[in-house]
């Protein structure tokens, strides 16, 4: 089974990549929904939460592992990779595909304060390219807005414009959506930051990278069971999430609610 993890609906993002990128998969989804958001929380806090994450995880027969979440991956990745088994994070992929589609690499990046203080995508970014120009903002708002389902309201487009302003304005050419919840809010964000702007998605990144992994490695693949089926596990169980939920997946899911 693949193991996926984040902090809440976000994490839904790459569950769906990945059910579209590597289709037959079964799947287990845990949302820390009672502990969200993790991004402003402390690093030892995030890591607190990220270690019982994955083990809870692996206690329900995940063979792999992926991080869905872009704080975690950004504070907790060193300590998570410790576990004897395949772990994937969320910002490399982006990194990867920031810089490939970059023409004037003058990269924006967009994310919880957490990510943003760890200051993570500019070092991956510059120790691939040293020259690379990387401005990032902190946009602690879009997390909840979206747990609202406030993805089409005017207020959303208002908040998303003031927040990309900075970016508008260094004239970057590629912005990265460093939270798993902020591909649901494309639409207006590519509004607002102007068409010619090339988005990256990194839940897209790590379907593509958990794809070839398991095509490298078939003593891993043979581990994975392959009967379409997805369980979507939280620690707190709302009427909103399964809304949201339906959203995201395009088919209508049944949480269930447990304890770590």
């Amino acid at each position: 089974m693949i193991g996926i993890f984040g902090s809440g609906i976000g994490g839904l993002t790459v569950v769906r990549a990945i059910m579209e990128g590597i289709p037959g998969y079964d799947i287990i989804y845990f949302g820390d929904t009672a502990r969200t958001p993790y991004g402003n929380k402390s690093p030892e806090t995030v890591i607190e939460y990220a270690v019982s994450d994955m083990t809870f995880l692996l206690e329900n027969g995940a063979k792999i592992i992926v991080m869905a979440c872009n704080t975690v991956s950004s504070v907790a990745f060193d300590i998570v990779e410790k576990f004897e088994i395949p772990v994937f994070e969320v910002i490399t992929p982006a990194v990867e595909l920031a810089l490939a589609s970059s023409r004037k690499m003058a990269i924006g990046v967009i994310g919880t304060r957490a990510t943003v203080k760890s200051g993570i995508y500019e070092k991956k970014i510059k120790a691939v390219n040293a020259g690379a120009r990387v401005y990032s903002v902190a946009c602690p708002l879009l997390v909840p807005i979206v747990e609202e389902g406030w993805i089409t309201r005017p207020e959303t487009a208002m908040i998303v414009k003031k927040y990309l302003y900075p970016l508008k304005v260094r004239q970057i050419d590629t912005l990265i959506l460093g939270c798993t919840l902020y591909p649901l809010l494309e639409n207006v964000i590519q509004r607002k930051i102007g068409k010619s702007i090339k988005i990256i998605d990194s839940s897209a990144g790590v379907a593509v990278k958990v794809a070839k992994f398991l095509k490298e490695r078939p003593d891993i693949d043979c581990l994975l069971s392959k009967n379409g089926k997805t369980r979507i596990l939280l620690s707190d169980v709302t009427e909103q999430f399964a809304t949201t939920a339906k959203v995201i997946l395009k088919k209508n899911v049944l949480p269930e609610q447990v304890k770590l």
